[in-house]
């Protein structure tokens, strides 16, 4: 208020000192400092807590700069310091002001008037300080002092220059060169009125304010003439020489000498014959950089004729690349011209970009925009070399606290809708879901096909009306090309339903098969379908989610082992460079899985074993993932369980134990859901490599490696990992931990595991598998580096180095359990029977 009463004396002192400007027009700008800033910011909060979301852990704190260092122009020497100083009171900053020194008395009783008030309302004493004599020395000590926060730079581009180089925070302006556009759908005398209303407002001192105006042929004349109407002098071409040189210096920047004067003045000075009332000094320009198309400060503006309205946006850019780069544009147009606004806009490179207002006026913002902050400080963002492209307020001024609390990110529980089990369930399954449906491609392989697995499928679906074809060319560890293939043949054949039938194979293989004939998209990008990510939520590359669906994917397993037919996962091959790539995405989930144990009774021995201990490896790495929850464990553990109990008896008795047979495909599916949720870990990472380097089946490779990696998890060197703890819980749950300390229990686990390979007659080694020495070092290095980028690494509940799995490789391939030293407490695993 103290300094609203005193809104007319300060703007004759400015006119006085610097000889600039209108003392009536800096009136306004003075009421605009005092009234819009405290109108816009009265209430809004800057100090202690900003914002507080306490069930997501986050707390943001406000807290002052310290001291701002304000850099004055000889423009607005009054208004500038007001606005500076009433934002750093209101974010509790202390300001030293450093003024023009054509404009030191009015700034210095500006500053001297808020300090007074300032600390009648309670402020702290010397909260606002200035420099009494200043000079550019002086300036600069100031903005390179040790205590100085922040530096505000209004000023000429040398001033800003040195505030940036001065070694402290600073947020500078550009110059401005405000082009606006006038088009054929303007309305041409409200367009012409806010120019001249802009352009003459305190002589043109606004940096926001236009320099040029660039107008579409079709309005040119009618433009022209309504600014003679209102006063304006349109020059000759010799006219336009003299004014040229009277209005820019060599350096192509502002004349001082015409900076704020009237354009009455500045033809006298040109020697130019005018009437004494001319507002404003037109001058007509065809190129871009030409002198009356540069910022000017003064009541003259540049004018370009152009053949249209994309024409015109064109010039406009090329005017601001010359100077004037991110400060402000505007744009006279019909205001229902959408696309054109938004083309200007995004055309246009300006951080305020205006549409049918006075630039100057409208630039500084809350006028003719209400949303627009109001400011007196501008900036230019990076185009015109800025730490901001917006208007200044008191956010600029603050520093921020965000205080994290910890938080778990949502987990989850994803798995088919609905998933069918019991002995002989597959023909019910079938005719209860699909009836309806038109037409179904059953996806297999060729020893299922020829031992008739298909065909009953097929009698099924027949006995719906549903028809079918069959393509069973899939092979163990499929490929792309077979994907390819089997899409071909789905592309053919157009079904509503697609039938995975066998083991893993099959049911991977039919999954991408799925999902390019309904995205066909994404055929073309296998690179981001392999994509390695840390959390499936935030993934690079996402798969659709929502989309309608041409085909419902069923599976159905013949063996017991992949979980497949209930997870999001599919492992497709490489051929080129014989690597195999896990493709994870919830949009994989089947729709409905078909659990038949009568489909595993004639299982042969060694799928059994394989398979049984790739459940095996599924639920005790989903119980140990860092992602695993008490939802996924209960699955997992009852997993083990049923494996542990059932698995031997499946293997030795055969189909004729229905019970075992049963049970355990009941396990592959349980422990499917558990890992589809929690994810994997680095044992199943180096079965991957070793798959695709040396044809190991992949339950055979998780076999040897796992009791490896159980030993390596178990490192206490991670003094809050769970992994040694729930290692134990499994040792007590299939009875060889009781009795036990913790690292007797993590090896009896790992020996348990070593006896049923054993029983199962699967080798303890890589070695003993059949791969020769050579050629296994001879592909350690690269087997160990991708096993670290395979996609279940990342939740392994220790995150290993490249070297670590290189040990672990080792240790895989000779057999030697526990033997290598490990980081736990007492530092060794040392095996009893050594």
């Amino acid at each position: 208020m103290a300094l609203s009463m005193q809104r007319i004396p300060l703007a004759k002192m400015a006119c006085e000192e610097t000889g600039m400007g209108v003392v009536e027009d800096k009136v306004i700008k003075n009421n605009f400092a005092c009234e819009y800033i405290l109108n816009k910011y009265r209430y809004t909060k800057t100090c202690g807590i900003m914002s507080q979301d306490r069930p997501n852990g986050n707390t943001v704190l406000a807290e002052p700069l310290g001291v701002v260092a304000a850099i004055i122009p000889t423009t607005n020497p009054t208004s500038t310091a007001i606005f500076k100083i009433l934002l750093c009171l209101k974010t509790r900053n202390g300001i030293f002001l450093s003024p023009h020194p054509r404009a030191k008395k009015c700034t210095c009783y500006t500053a001297e008037l808020c300090l007074r008030a300032a600390v009648a309302a309670g402020a702290p004493a010397n909260i606002v300080g200035w420099i009494d004599e200043p000079s550019v020395a002086l300036s600069q000590r100031l903005m390179a002092h040790k205590h100085v926060s922040l530096i505000l730079a209004t000023g000429g581009p040398s001033m800003v220059k040195a505030a940036y180089q001065s070694g402290n925070p600073a947020i500078g302006v550009g110059a401005g060169n405000c082009p606006s556009v006038i088009d054929e759908t303007a309305d041409v005398e409200m367009a012409v009125a806010s120019v001249i209303t802009s352009k003459t407002f305190d002589n043109g001192m606004i940096c926001a304010s236009e320099q040029t105006i660039v107008v579409v042929d079709a309005v040119y004349d009618q433009v022209q003439q309504e600014l003679r109407k209102r006063g304006c002098h349109i020059c000759t071409p010799e006219e336009k020489k003299k004014l040229a040189a009277v209005i820019l210096l060599p350096s192509k920047t502002p004349n001082p000498k015409v900076v704020g004067q009237s354009a009455a003045k500045i033809l006298e000075m040109a020697g130019v014959k005018s009437h004494r009332d001319t507002r404003v000094i037109i001058a007509e320009c065809t190129t871009p950089g030409e002198p009356f198309s540069l910022e000017k400060l003064c009541p003259s503006l540049g004018m370009f004729r152009v053949a249209s309205f994309h024409d015109a946006v064109d010039t406009a850019v090329a005017c601001l690349e010359h100077v004037g780069l991110g400060h402000t544009a505007a744009l006279y147009t019909h205001p229902q011209n959408t696309d054109r606004i938004d083309h200007f806009a995004h055309k246009v490179p300006t951080g305020r970009i205006l549409v049918n207002c006075p630039s100057a006026q409208g630039g500084i913002g809350d006028i003719y925009n209400f949303c627009l902050a109001p400011s007196l400080t501008l900036g230019c963002g990076s185009w015109g070399g800025n730490a901001v492209s917006e208007n200044l307020g008191p956010r600029h001024l603050l520093n921020y606290k965000t205080v994290a609390e910890r938080r778990e990110n949502m987990l989850w529980l994803q798995q088919p809708k609905r998933v069918y089990f019991k002995y002989g369930c597959t023909h019910t399954a079938l005719t209860s879901e699909l009836r309806g449906k038109k037409r179904a491609l059953i996806v297999t392989d060729k020893p299922l096909h020829d031992l008739g697995f298909s065909q009953r499928i097929q009698q099924s679906l027949k006995s719906v009306g549903v028809e079918s074809e069959v393509f069973y060319d899939v092979e163990p560890d499929p490929s792309f090309d077979t994907v390819f293939a089997g899409l071909k043949a789905i592309r053919l054949f157009q079904p509503d339903v697609i039938i995975a039938l066998g083991g893993g194979s099959p049911m991977d293989a039919a999954k991408i098969m799925w999902l390019f004939y309904e995205f066909p998209d994404y055929e073309g990008k296998l690179d981001q379908l392999c994509a390695r990510f840390l959390d499936i939520r935030k993934r690079i590359y996402q798969l659709p989610t929502n989309a309608s669906r041409k085909a419902q994917l069923i599976c159905i397993p013949t063996s017991s082992g992949t979980g497949s037919e209930v997870t999001p996962f599919a492992v497709i091959t490489d051929k080129k460079d014989q690597v195999k790539y896990p493709i994870t995405d919830y949009a994989l989930t089947p729709d409905m899985a078909i659990c038949d144990p009568q489909l595993t009774l004639t299982m042969p021995r060694s799928m059994v074993s394989a398979t049984g201990l790739d459940v095996l490896t599924h639920a005790i790495e989903s119980y140990v993932s860092t992602l695993a929850t008490p939802f996924t464990m209960s699955y997992s553990k009852q997993a083990i369980e049923m494996t542990c109990k059932y698995l031997e008896r499946s293997y030795v008795n055969g189909g004729k134990d229905q019970e075992a047979r049963e049970n355990m495909h009941y396990a592959a599916t349980i422990a499917g859901i558990a890992f589809a949720n929690a994810f994997l870990g680095v044992c199943h990472s180096v079965a991957h490599k070793l798959g695709s380097a040396f044809h190991i089946p992949h339950g055979i490779a998780n076999a040897i490696m796992l009791p490896h990696v159980i030993l390596y998890n178990s490192s206490t060197v991670y003094t809050h990992a769970m992994s040694q703890e729930r290692y134990c819980e499994i040792a007590d749950l299939i009875g060889v931990g009781q009795g036990k300390k913790p690292t007797e229990k993590v090896m009896a686990l790992a020996q348990h595991i070593d006896t049923m390979k054993t029983a199962l007659n699967v080798p303890l080694s890589i070695q003993a598998w059949g791969v020769p020495e050579g050629q296994f070092l001879a592909k350690l290095d690269e087997l160990a580096e991708l096993a670290f980028d395979d996609q279940c690494t990342g939740t392994n509940p220790r995150y290993p180095l490249i070297a670590e799995i290189k040990e672990l490789l080792l240790d895989g391939y000779y057999g030697t359990l526990g033997k290598r030293t490990l980081n736990t407490l007492d530092h060794t695993f040392v095996d009893p029977s050594a």
